[in-house]
């Protein structure tokens, strides 16, 4: 498979059904893996509703990565501000997932280039994502696409 067969694209309202298999899939593995707090159904639960409301917010950016008629990835990203406590307008990275077996593709950072563009032209003066610690693959990969560790979250079980 070469780049040029997966394709990367605004998502549609079709591609719910995929886009919710593409976020269990980074539930389960992902968040289901690494942290017992997160409801690995959420997806399923609540995806569609999700995806369906982020396609129609233009304050929310929805891609689709698609091979041969399929979705097999997504990235969900968002901008806000500015505000009184943060001054500047920031864009995040909600969610990205690429099927294992589609990731030499570079499908994972043309989805984050055009995140980044799309955060360019919506005014926003950084982009930022959050990983697991446990999850070097993910870590290593956004500082190759340029983000550095900015803050730390710890937590301790009660």
């Amino acid at each position: 498979m070469t780049d040029r067969q997966v394709i990367v694209r605004r998502a549609r309202a079709k591609d719910i059904p995929g886009l919710v298999a593409s976020s269990a899939g980074l539930f389960a593995e992902d968040g289901g893996t690494r942290d017992s707090s997160v409801n690995v159904d959420w997806p399923r639960e609540h995806g569609a509703r999700s995806f369906a409301a982020a396609l129609e917010d233009p304050a929310r950016l929805v891609l689709a990565v698609e091979y041969d008629g399929q979705v097999v990835g997504h990235l969900m990203g968002s901008v806000t501000g500015p505000t009184e406590k943060r001054t500047v307008t920031s864009a995040t990275l909600v969610s990205i997932y690429v099927r294992p077996e589609h990731r030499r593709a570079r499908a994972g950072d043309r989805l984050v280039e055009e995140f980044l563009d799309w955060a360019r032209r919506q005014g926003a003066e950084h982009a930022e994502v959050t990983a697991y610690a446990a999850n070097t693959d993910a870590i290593r990969f956004y500082e190759r696409g340029g983000f550095a560790a900015m803050t730390v979250t710890l937590r301790q079980p009660l």
